[in-house]
């Protein structure tokens, strides 16, 4: 039996790693070796950063609704245990997006909250 060299194979695993590698700089755009080794990190980096992202998305939220609460003279954490006395349930995105654009609603949530801690 012939021997079968690994030609057509190698060169297709190499097309797909340096296609995947575009935009990387130097190297490691243009060598196989350190193309593929960026790209293991840059797929770990990626994987870790969807699940960053939700975290930052919601540190974001809790930091609007915390100051849209400072300007109606409550803060963050007693505006929350308010609401949830109150039986509101709201999440924060939708709490956040009040407060940012319909700022008169969100006061009328700040005051249902402030009736339901006394």
């Amino acid at each position: 039996m012939p021997r079968v060299k690994t030609g057509v194979v190698r060169r297709r695993r190499h097309k797909k790693v340096l296609k995947a590698a575009r935009g990387f700089f130097s190297g490691r755009r243009k060598h196989f070796r350190k193309a593929k080794e960026q790209l293991e990190r840059s797929l770990v980096y990626a994987f870790r950063d969807r699940r960053q992202k939700k975290r930052d998305i919601r540190k974001l939220w809790i930091i609007r609704i915390n100051a849209a609460c400072r300007l109606n003279d409550i803060n963050y954490s007693r505006f929350m245990n308010g609401l949830k006395l109150s039986g509101l349930e709201l999440d924060r995105k939708i709490l956040a997006d009040m407060a940012m654009n319909d700022s008169a609603a969100f006061a009328s949530l700040v005051a249902t909250a402030k009736a339901a801690l006394k």
